[in-house]
């Protein structure tokens, strides 16, 4: 079965979230995902009732949800002056693009004492809004602190955690990031090598940063739409490598 990279998943979701509702979705994550880890140990385990997807060895139990890695900002009120800025046709083309498969991701769903998952965390934190490029500066910093965002050398000697926003959250769930065994190996799992620089350092930002003390969100016109042409210009190349190295034969792969 070949992986249609340009299908949008709200199309059969019959309106309602296509992470939870769209069968393609899901179907699409299992042929992506069912692959060996850097370990040789498969990532999905058999079906396991009432879990979207499943993965279950010695390295841990992980019910996996499906989550949006391109906010568009088009439905937020806060926004809404800048994105009433330009023409409906572009701000739906972004939607679109946002709901291909190069714009999702898994991440655990099971809840540990009662914390927000990896999905609700990003969604809530202000330094995060919801970008993916945030999250995995956050993911990067985290493999880089071994787990914990008090051990990550880029914090300050007070310990302060606003230098990895997400490491509270990251470090409860370091069984699962250790399933990859380090940045490099989530990146190449994933596929997420577009969002990155050629050796995994430094990660491609679709808005100025600087240590997460600039804004999340984009303030203004300019900074939405450069917000936008990177965040389709990844999609867009995320969802080409994903049709090399799935829908290609083996022999065409480079």
């Amino acid at each position: 079965m070949r992986i249609d990279t340009s299908f949008d998943f709200r199309d059969g979701a019959s309106g309602r979230d296509p992470d939870t509702h769209s069968p393609t979705l899901r179907r699409y994550h299992k042929l992506l995902w069912n692959k060996p880890l850097p370990s040789g140990r498969p990532f999905l385990s058999d079906a396991k009732p009432g879990a979207y997807l499943y993965h279950c060895s010695d390295l841990g139990e992980f019910f996996l949800s499906s989550d949006t890695i391109i906010n568009t900002f088009t439905r937020w009120k806060r926004l809404r002056h800048i994105v009433e800025l330009f023409p409906e046709e572009e701000n739906e083309h972004f939607r679109r693009v946002g709901s291909t498969i190069g714009a999702r991701i898994v991440f655990p769903a099971n809840r540990i004492d009662g914390k927000r998952t990896v999905n609700g965390a990003r969604g809530w934190n202000s330094k995060i809004r919801d970008r993916f490029d945030l999250t995995l500066e956050c993911i990067r910093r985290h493999y880089l602190g071994q787990g914990s965002p008090l051990g990550d050398p880029l914090c300050n000697p007070l310990g302060d955690l606003l230098c990895n926003p997400l490491g509270d959250t990251l470090s409860s769930y370091r069984d699962f990031f250790a399933l990859f065994e380090s940045f490099r190996g989530y990146v190449d799992f994933f596929l997420l090598h577009d969002l990155v620089n050629e050796d995994c350092s430094a990660v491609n930002f679709f808005m100025p940063f600087d240590d997460f003390s600039t804004p999340a969100l984009p303030m203004d016109r300019a900074a939405y739409e450069n917000y936008r042409r990177c965040s389709i210009e990844f999609v867009e190349a995320r969802n080409r490598r994903i049709d090399r190295f799935y829908n290609l034969p083996a022999e065409h792969v480079t």
